[in-house]
């Protein structure tokens, strides 16, 4: 439907600012979780995984990765004033894989392919130029 008392300007588009949100760490912390737990669950041979109590599939990860990369490339800062870089990225996700392991213990959490999609999550979101899409960079790791 179309509406014609609407009108919008490229800038509109590109006016983040005037959404009224803001990035937070939980919001970095969520993106990670989903990315990382959907690449995992994919590169062990399924498409959708139930995150959250969700169902999540390849277009929920690649909007986690997407946000992040422009968050890191575009120098967010996060109500703390704390600058979304590279090494916050990181460091989040060191300790989503460290909750992953305690939930799983240490036996499934070896036998898991969360060390692949660690690599993988973090070339996607963090190369210093945007990947194309996520999977792509995983399908070398496929069994």
């Amino acid at each position: 439907r179309q509406r014609p008392d609407v009108a919008v300007t490229p800038a509109d588009l590109l006016a983040v600012a005037a959404t009224g949100g803001a990035v937070t760490e939980a919001g970095v912390r969520l993106n990670v979780d989903v990315g990382l737990r959907y690449l995992e669950s994919w590169l062990s041979g399924t498409g959708a995984a139930a995150i959250h109590n969700l169902m999540e599939d390849a277009a929920t990860a690649e909007i986690s990765r997407a946000q992040l990369w422009q968050w890191v490339h575009h120098g967010v800062a996060l109500p703390s004033g704390e600058i979304v870089t590279a090494e916050l990225v990181r460091g989040v996700i060191h300790d989503e894989l460290a909750q992953r392991r305690r939930d799983l213990g240490d036996e499934a959490y070896e036998a898991s392919r969360f060390d692949d999609a660690r690599r993988v999550f973090e070339q996607v979101a963090l190369a210093d130029t945007f990947v194309d899409f996520l999977t792509t960079a995983a399908y070398e790791l496929l069994d």
